[in-house]
This record gives structure tokens, C-alpha cells and sequence, in this order.
């Protein structure tokens, strides 16, 4: 008889694979160190090479650690957008959510002063990394609310989606004019931001990214009946028993939390959000999201440690922004699976 692989099963390959991603992606790199000196690195508290050490305790684990928290995040985001508004291309950047991030960053780096620069919020320690992760979970939720209040009295989806291009064109309108005017110092350390990177969080940064992502997953799990009830409709999340608007608002804080937080402190990461839970629905074929919430988190890690390995080329000294290899990687793939689905009517 015919073998069929369980939801457990394909979670458990997953896992496997993050594994791997995991390991490639602290083999990647500059400078070339083998995998079995890495595995001494991790394990024993005194390596024999004291750069190696640093390199692996200090840059690419934090990096990786980073990736994790980041590929979890967004995937579950992207999941929790496309199922309130039930729509296939919502996500925390097309929503505007992301921008929203960018405003409440820019709002910090870019409001004058040398107390303002990206420089001097690291070197503020862990009251300035608390501060831009508020600022930039502020902006995040403020956009996301204007939209839910807006697309709550249309209830049109596609206007709802019109909405939140605008909100972030307009969004990204009043950062660049806030640039404009801003000192050149000042406009650098921004559009470093705005290229994305997973190697800048460290120590303190880390830790507090970390508490974010956590509290934001552990709302998202926990509202996992209520997205299963929301995906059929509001009538029918009502019949159910489910409050609505205070499952809107839920979602909404997960939401702002989780793309807010990654946004402050790796910037702008795109496709991510919008991919990855059509390749989950795809790979477990269920709507249920107390399995797509744990295969958003596995496939969404695994995309990011490889986009990451990919931007660090073993070898090469150049390392590239990881929001360019997302976006190419990302944009082929959405293409694709339009291509072989047709079309979405899982939300329909």
C-alpha cells in the first residue's frame, strides 16, 4: 500500500532541514571554518582559535539566532494578515504595517541631534534598543489600525488592500521628506537601515528581540481557533462564538509586535510575510492553523537562513543586504505558485 507522509512526519523533515540551514549558515562566510571546529566552537568553553571563536560566539551565531526569530515572525504576520482580511497577497508589508515600522524608526534616527543616529540608540544600550523597538511597534500598529477601521467600514477586501498601499505610499512619503531635510549623517545611517541585515543584532538588541517574538508567537498560537473561525467569514466566527472585533484587535497587536520589531532591528525584510504561508498551505494542504502556524515557522527560518548563506557566499568578501536576495527569491516564487494554483480560493 501507498504511504502517506502525516503532518507530523513533514514537520519533523522540516525540522531536520532548519537544522541543516542552521549549520550552513555558520559555515558561511568570509572566513572559511570547517563544520567540526564550529561543533567545538558551540559546545566547549575554550576554542582553540581565539578568532575563530569570536567569529562563530560574536557575529554568525547571533546572525543565525536572528534569522530564526525573523523567518518565524514574519511568516506567522504574513499568515495572521492573509487570513483576517482574507486576502492572498495581505501581508505586514503590503498592508503597510512595515512602513508604519519605518516611520516610527525614522522617527527616532532622523528627529536631529546626535542622540538620534543608529550609532548612538546601540550605543544607549537597552534603554535606546527598547526605544526604537517601541517607536517602530508604535508606527506599525498605528498604520494597522487605520486600515482595520477603514476596511471595517468598507468590508471590501480588495479596497482594503487598495487602502494599505496607499497608507504605506504616504507613509513612505513623510519619511522621505523627513530625510529631505535631514543631515546627511543622519540620511546614511538610515538607508544602511532600509537595506536589511541580520548581523547588527547582538547582545542586549538580541535579547530584547527575542522577549518581542516570543510574546508576538505565543499570541498568534493562542489564536489559532479564532483565524480558523475568521477564514470562513465573520458571520460565521460570530456563530462560533468568537468576538470579532476583539480578535481583530488580537491579531492586530501580534501582527504590529512581531513585523515592528524585526523591522526596527533588521529593517525591511520583503516576501517573506506573503510567501511563505501560501508554501505552507501548499506543502501540509490544510487550512488548519494549529499545523500552519509551526510550518510557517519552520519553512519561513529555513528560506531566511539560506537567503542569509546566499547573501554571505562562502568565500566571498562581499555580503549583500539580505532584503535583495529575498526579493529575488521571493518574487520568482510568488510568480510560481500563482502560476500553478490559478488561483487562491482558500479565502473565498
Amino acid at each position: 500500500m501507498k504511504r502517506h507522509s502525516t503532518p507530523g512526519m513533514r514537520l519533523t523533515g522540516l525540522l531536520l532541514l532548519l537544522v541543516l540551514a542552521f549549520l550552513l549558515d555558520l559555515t558561511a562566510g568570509p572566513v572559511k571554518i570547517p563544520l567540526r571546529d564550529i561543533f567545538r566552537i558551540l559546545f566547549s568553553p575554550v576554542a582553540g582559535n581565539d578568532t575563530w571563536h569570536f567569529i562563530v560566539k560574536n557575529i554568525r551565531l547571533p546572525k543565525a539566532i536572528t534569522a530564526l526569530l525573523a523567518g518565524c515572525g514574519l511568516s506567522v504576520g504574513g499568515l495572521q494578515m492573509q487570513t483576517l482580511f482574507r486576502n492572498p497577497l495581505a501581508e505586514p508589508g503590503i498592508l503597510g504595517i512595515t512602513a508604519g515600522a519605518s516611520f516610527g524608526v525614522a522617527a527616532v534616527m532622523l528627529s536631529g541631534g546626535s542622540m538620534a543616529t543608529l550609532y548612538a540608540i546601540k550605543e544607549l544600550g537597552f534603554p535606546g534598543s527598547w526605544l526604537i523597538a517601541i517607536a517602530a511597534c508604535a508606527g506599525a500598529g498605528l498604520v494597522m489600525l487605520l486600515v482595520l477601521t477603514l476596511s471595517g467600514r468598507l468590508k471590501d477586501n480588495v479596497i482594503m488592500l487598495i487602502i494599505g498601499l496607499m497608507m504605506s505610499s504616504f507613509t513612505i512619503a513623510l519619511v522621505s521628506i523627513w530625510q529631505y531635510f535631514s543631515n546627511p549623517e543622519e540620511v546614511k545611517d538610515y538607508l544602511l537601515w532600509t537595506f536589511g541585515s541580520l548581523g547588527g543584532v547582538t547582545g542586549q538588541q538580541l535579547l530584547i528581540l527575542t522577549l518581542l517574538i516570543t510574546a508576538g508567537l505565543l499570541t498568534a498560537f493562542l489564536s489559532s481557533k479564532m483565524l480558523d473561525a475568521l477564514l470562513l467569514g465573520e458571520n460565521y466566527a460570530r456563530s462560533m462564538g468568537v468576538t470579532v472585533k476583539r480578535a481583530r484587535i488580537i491579531i492586530v497587536c501580534s501582527t504590529s509586535l512581531l513585523a515592528g520589531s524585526i523591522t526596527a532591528f533588521c529593517g525591511p525584510i520583503a516576501f517573506i510575510g506573503v510567501a511563505v504561508p501560501h508554501l505552507a498551505r501548499l506543502f501540509f494542504n490544510t487550512s488548519s492553523h494549529r499545523i500552519l502556524m509551526p510550518a510557517c515557522c519552520l519553512i519561513g527560518t529555513v528560506l531566511l537562513l539560506l537567503c542569509d548563506s546566499i547573501a554571505q557566499w562562502p568565500g566571498s568578501d562581499t555580503v549583500l543586504p539580505v532584503n535583495i536576495i529575498t526579493s529575488l527569491l521571493g518574487a520568482p516564487m510568488v510568480i510560481l505558485l500563482l502560476i500553478r494554483t490559478k488561483k487562491l480560493n482558500s479565502y473565498r
